[in-house]
């Protein structure tokens, strides 16, 4: 006779809703990339009052930064759907950490040189010879950044796949703190300490880069199943690395792909006057910070997706999408609905001219409508990476975005800065279609 209540069999079975799963692993992911925001834009500020030449140089190299550890990050990302159907599993586990740290080296090099290279491409973007003076160390550190952030996106990917996004959150805030700090008195340089620029802004981010990545490497090393065991990358399985690249690469094609076509969009924008261009510049950046919850719950949503497709299980796998879907709609529904509540506030933040302000508040119902479908297909999009199935997404984003791209022009000069963002809102919505569309094809996948 069994000694097992029915009762005790029940709770048992009991597990928490992907809804709340999602949502608890999602809110460190989105506070983490909230503090690194800030952080930017303390770099920025201080930078604008040490000289305007060196802002100017710090936006050239940003531009290209910027995209690179997006892609970075995106590719490492592949690395999710492996790691977390094994999150108790030291010996499956080790192999894929290995050979994810040498996909990091190798995405990180080729990114990292590009950031590198930053002086030759301000030359052919016909950047002034007087702002490309200024650059100095600052592209050959922010290089270094890259390659940090790569490592320390492979312990990143594993940390959130196994469930430990609060290691995630202590490492970025306080590598965050530490590059706040460290600009204040390198680039500010209070009192008689002197006033380093650029170069101190560049060596404020690497600091804060090897602060997040050593500690979250250590994280790994300590806080999961993996303590114990030697992590050293050794030898790489070509075969197994190849198998990671195949999933990720797409993925961080995808994301370098969006930043793109939404440079185009600032260059339509532009074309209809510097006020136009300044409007859709806030726009963009209140749009960043309501999009990151959605990155965020995608993130969350892949580990749960990852596991129950090893498995097999495609009422679960459908699920957890959906339970991802809500997250986000819910997040970008509260966020958005104090963007609409506090709009003068809110944009008071970015600009002192009362018109600018009064035309980005006309702008806010699109920038609520242009996020809340791109959170839509972001989750679908992560909801692919959890299957293994990047090239859909990337497919979607190519050829939505790229008539997006085509059309921007022409759009603009006709519409205005409405109908560029009502095209935006649509090619999102069309994204979000076809990746679900692509999801629920392939969500009932066979058991290895």
């Amino acid at each position: 006779m069994s000694d097992r209540s029915p009762r005790s069999e029940y709770s048992q079975q009991r597990t928490p809703s992907p809804f709340r799963t999602i949502a608890q692993a999602a809110a460190p992911l989105y506070v983490t990339t909230l503090a690194a925001s800030a952080g930017s834009l303390v770099d920025a500020a201080l930078l604008g009052r040490h000289a305007t030449a060196s802002l100017a140089a710090f936006a050239v190299t940003i531009a290209v930064f910027s995209p690179a550890t997006a892609t970075v990050a995106g590719a490492l990302r592949g690395v999710m759907p492996f790691v977390a159907p094994h999150r108790d599993d030291p010996a499956k586990l080790l192999p894929l950490v290995r050979n994810g740290m040498w996909l990091a080296f190798a995405v990180g090099g080729v990114c990292g040189a590009a950031v590198a290279a930053v002086p030759l491409i301000g030359g052919l973007w016909g950047v002034r010879r007087g702002t490309l003076d200024q650059l100095g160390a600052f592209p050959w550190l922010l290089s270094a950044c890259v390659v940090l952030i790569a490592v320390g996106s492979s312990a990143t990917s594993v940390l959130v796949a196994l469930g430990h996004s609060a290691q995630v959150m202590r490492a970025g805030l306080l590598g965050t703190a530490a590059s706040v700090t460290l600009s204040v008195v390198l680039v500010g340089g209070p009192g008689p300490l002197p006033s380093l620029g650029l170069t101190g802004a560049g060596l404020a981010m690497l600091t804060s880069s090897l602060i997040s990545t050593g500690l979250n490497q250590l994280a790994l090393r300590r806080a999961t199943v993996l303590s114990g065991h030697p992590l050293r990358p050794g030898r790489p399985d070509v075969r197994q690395v190849l198998r990671l690249a195949r999933v990720g690469i797409p993925l961080g094609a995808t994301v370098l792909v969006k930043f793109a076509v939404l440079g185009m969009l600032t260059f339509a924008a532009a074309r209809l006057g510097t006020g136009s261009a300044a409007v859709h510049s806030v726009s963009e950046s209140l749009v960043n910070v309501v999009f990151t919850a959605a990155v965020a719950v995608g993130q969350a949503t892949v580990p749960l997706i990852a596991r129950y497709a090893e498995d097999g299980d495609a009422v679960r796998i459908r699920r957890s999408m959906w339970a991802g879907v809500r997250v986000a709609l819910c997040a970008v529904a509260v966020l958005g609905g104090v963007l609409l509540a506090l709009g003068g506030p809110v944009v008071g933040l970015f600009t002192t001219d009362p018109e600018l302000a009064r035309q980005v508040r006309r702008l806010l119902p699109l920038v609520v409508a242009v996020v809340a479908a791109d959170a839509f297909q972001a989750v679908a999009g992560f909801a692919l990476v959890g299957l293994k199935r990047t090239g859909p997404s990337l497919l979607s984003t190519v050829v939505w975005f790229g008539i997006l791209a085509a059309l921007s022009v022409p759009v603009a000069d006709t519409t205005g800065l409405p109908g560029l963002w009502t095209a935006l809102a649509c090619a999102n919505l069309l994204q979000a279609a076809t990746k679900t569309a692509s999801f629920l094809r392939h969500g009932t996948p066979t058991p290895p």
